[in-house]
């Protein structure tokens, strides 16, 4: 009964993706609180806290899932307020004559950290693996269209000429970045929670440390230098960059909706028979894809204030922010890879109109040249002299409707340095692409460098 959209039947794969739900969901969950219990149960029998024997049937026991009676789990959640309690009452049932040996030493939140922790390690392999499957089709982009040249705009007019390539180049560098974000930050999040009642593991006397330090290898994690159930950076830093990579897909989105307009028409989604279409207008053809990534990031960009306000945990164990941490964290998940897939379909499948571009760089006339005349002038007139000149002209264009190439022809402190052949030449904005090629080669060298593309 699902009643956030991201979750639901109808909705689900437009907000998020089946893969990351599997990592996140109740069953999941379930099974790493079990896997958890296994681990240290096999962890203190190698160090003859509990019997081998008895690791062994736990181990079995937490296997066997399925068996759980969940509606005892659920009325001991109600009740207790956490899932722990009547997880291990269970697991202890299905243990058998072991059961007495469960959870040895160990708190609540220790199962629960730990079995997050093994869930967002899931997850982090699944954003890394969309967003660098993200960056390679960017990179192949940026490589086929190194040259397709169209007009770079600032705040919404035209400014200078740049290439489509290079914009590529320009949304693919920040997901390079996350990359390595996610590399150098899985070390600090993917590690153990163990510290007992009060994060001093009294219960276990001398060998507390040790039985972290097994249970770490057990789960293939690493062990922090004390516990950290209060300390909660770790998982507010994992949300925080999912944050970053939903606002770097965010930006490409936009680009994208505002060059899938009508009137600029240069770049649309990928489409396909019925996809973006409107229930009264027969022939639109939304931009779905970018409006899903942008509702995403929204909804991401607010669950990191949750997390990073779940940080203000009072002294050795938090009441009430560590209970907001579920509410989010899965969510922010389930949403960055969703986002992250649209963004795949997106980068891999995107229509280019190269003509349109050109004839959306000849709609000015030539004005957006401007720069690089003047620049051709500054030293033969002067840069103030240059720069005067050459808005007379393009004010003359924009007055009479005729090309910039005319109106300089027509100064004639212009036309004392250049005739015509030389003014159609500093016109073509071909010319003045400055170190748009030599930029994108160096993207696409990180691109090899980080994801091997």
């Amino acid at each position: 009964m699902a009643i956030n959209p991201s979750d639901s039947v109808v909705m689900g794969t437009l907000y998020g993706s089946d893969a990351m739900r599997a990592v996140f969901d109740e069953t999941a969950t379930t099974r790493r609180m079990l896997e958890t219990e296994a681990a240290l149960a096999r962890a203190q029998a190698r160090l003859g806290l509990i019997p081998e024997d008895a690791a062994r049937a736990i181990t079995d026991a937490a296997a066997r899932d399925a068996e759980i009676d969940t509606a005892a789990l659920a009325a001991s959640a109600r009740n207790v307020g956490y899932p722990v309690v009547g997880l291990v009452r269970e697991l202890s049932r299905l243990s058998g004559e072991a059961g007495g040996w469960t959870h040895w030493g160990a708190t609540t939140q220790d199962i629960v950290d730990t079995a997050t922790v093994l869930q967002v390690r899931d997850g982090l392999a699944l954003i890394r693996a969309g967003t660098a499957s993200v960056a390679r089709a960017l990179a192949t982009l940026a490589a086929r269209h190194r040259d397709t040249v169209m007009a770079g705009r600032t705040h919404l007019q035209h400014a200078l000429p740049t290439t489509f390539g290079l914009k590529c180049a320009t949304w693919m560098l920040p997901l390079l970045a996350h990359l390595d974000r996610i590399d150098e930050m899985r070390p600090r999040v993917e590690v153990v929670a163990f510290g007992g009642a009060a994060g001093t593991l009294a219960s276990l006397g001398e060998h507390g440390i040790a039985v972290a330090e097994g249970l770490a290898a057990e789960l293939g994690l690493g062990v922090p230098p004390a516990p950290w159930h209060v300390c909660r950076d770790g998982l507010a830093e994992a949300v925080g960059v999912l944050g970053l990579i939903c606002g770097s897909l965010a930006k490409m989105a936009t680009d994208v909706i505002l060059l899938a307009q009508t009137e600029v028409a240069e770049v649309s989604e990928p489409h396909v028979t019925g996809r973006g279409s409107s229930s009264t207008m027969p022939q639109k053809r939304n931009p779905i894809a970018s409006e899903y990534i942008l509702a995403a990031a929204r909804m991401v960009h607010a669950l990191v204030a949750v997390m990073q306000g779940a940080m203000a945990q009072d002294h050795e164990r938090g009441t009430g922010p560590w209970q907001t941490e579920p509410l989010a964290l899965p969510q922010a998940f389930v949403l960055t890879h969703g986002a992250l897939l649209h963004a795949r379909t997106i980068a891999e499948g995107m229509v280019v109109d190269p003509a349109r571009m050109r004839r959306n760089l000849d709609a000015s006339a030539g004005l957006i040249m401007a720069e690089a005349v003047m620049m051709r002038l500054a030293p033969l007139l002067g840069r103030e002299a240059a720069h005067h000149v050459v808005r007379h002209a393009c004010d003359a264009a924009l007055r009479d409707g005729g090309t910039l190439a005319d109106a300089l022809a027509a100064e004639p402190a212009v036309a004392a340095q250049l005739d015509r052949v030389a003014i159609a030449a500093l016109v073509d904005p071909a010319t003045y692409l400055g170190s748009a090629g030599a930029f994108i080669d160096r993207a696409l060298a990180r691109a090899a460098a980080v994801c091997g593309q």
